[in-house]
């Protein structure tokens, strides 16, 4: 909304005697678009900054201290802006703006949810939903090599497969490699049922879902029998050099430092690599120290290579997840094992 829009909504609420700080919408279905079905994104911010918000006609009120009120009238703004280009917010996206203004992050909604890194054959757009996500995409683009490390549900797996299927499209690769440590191949998968690739494929299924979540079940099918794409558990990377290809390694807290050197160096000419995990997740024995871990003081200075770390205001699944993340935090108190 324009100064001039807003400066005319705060002199008609002064005049019928309602609070000074107010906004109008431009009609009622861009109201309910911005407040949400039965005023679900309402609700949200009301709660968020212990403010009143009362729609009369297509003017929102807001009852709050007057700080706390310009910024909901800030925030409510934004919002506008992003439902005029023609954007359908969800809860989580309003809850993610929420948050990007208490921690006074400046126009951040406007700097989040912008560009469409892929759509996906059901029409689903996927855009960067956090400041975090953002910088992360923008260091896949710009960096050879990209380390992305924070709690689950920060989408570090999701986009990285959404960028790597939009370079595959756009041809700026010739394949996809997605590849995880199974950290218990040594001791465990023998009693697992069926041959080798039957064993390892629940420790690949989240790529697979990710694949199938962005591209048609045929398509994948057909571009993994031509190879194109490769989803394969680490062990396979070894002795191999994957030239003009877009790799991924999942849940990489789970290898050694050796396991890490090894696939870092598989990269040839032409080839982007994108490294996530949860270095509070780990799952290697007590005395084995995570090559996650280990790689940042090694390679932090390193040209053209990035780390890009998420936190639980990152989170982009269910509300609660969020909410858990934070109490394990909050519980934890330490840094996590093998960061010391």
């Amino acid at each position: 909304m324009s100064d001039v829009d807003l400066s005319t909504a705060r002199r008609a609420s002064a005049v019928a005697d309602v609070p000074a700080t107010a906004l109008t919408f431009t009609d009622f279905d861009e109201a309910l678009a911005v407040l949400g079905p039965r005023d679900t994104h309402l609700r949200l911010i009301e709660r968020a900054f212990h403010a009143t918000l009362q729609l009369r006609g297509t003017t929102i009120e807001v009852h709050a201290a007057p700080a706390v009120a310009e910024q909901v009238v800030q925030l409510l703004d934004e919002l506008c802006h992003l439902v005029r280009r023609g954007h359908a917010l969800t809860v989580a996206e309003v809850q993610y703006a929420v948050s990007a203004m208490l921690t006074h992050q400046v126009d951040a909604t406007q700097a989040v949810f912008s560009d469409v890194v892929l759509t996906t054959n059901r029409g689903k757009q996927i855009k960067a939903k956090s400041t975090h996500q953002r910088a992360y995409l923008d260091a896949m683009h710009r960096e050879e090599l990209v380390f992305a490390i924070g709690p689950a549900g920060t989408g570090k797996t999701y986009l990285a497969v959404a960028v790597a299927v939009a370079a595959l499209n756009a041809k700026l690769v010739q394949r996809i490699i997605l590849t995880r440590p199974a950290v218990e191949a040594g001791e465990r998968l023998g009693f697992l049922p069926g041959d080798l690739q039957e064993k390892i494929n629940p420790y690949l299924r989240p790529l697979y879902d990710a694949l199938y979540d962005m591209l048609e079940m045929e398509k994948v099918e057909r571009l993994m029998e031509k190879k194109i794409i490769e989803i394969a558990p680490l062990a396979f990377m070894r002795g191999r050099t994957l030239n003009d290809a877009f790799i991924i390694m999942d849940e990489a807290q789970n290898t050694s430092p050796e396991q890490m050197k090894m696939f870092l160096t598989r990269m040839g000419f032409g080839s982007r690599a994108v490294v996530t995990g949860d270095i509070t997740q780990i799952d290697l024995p007590t005395e084995q120290r995570s090559g996650l871990v280990e790689v940042r003081p090694v390679l932090q200075d390193v040209p053209g290579i990035s780390f890009i770390n998420f936190d639980d205001r990152d989170v982009v699944r269910h509300p609660l997840v969020q909410r858990i993340v934070q109490a394990y935090e909050a519980r934890q108190g330490q840094g996590p094992r093998g960061a010391s």
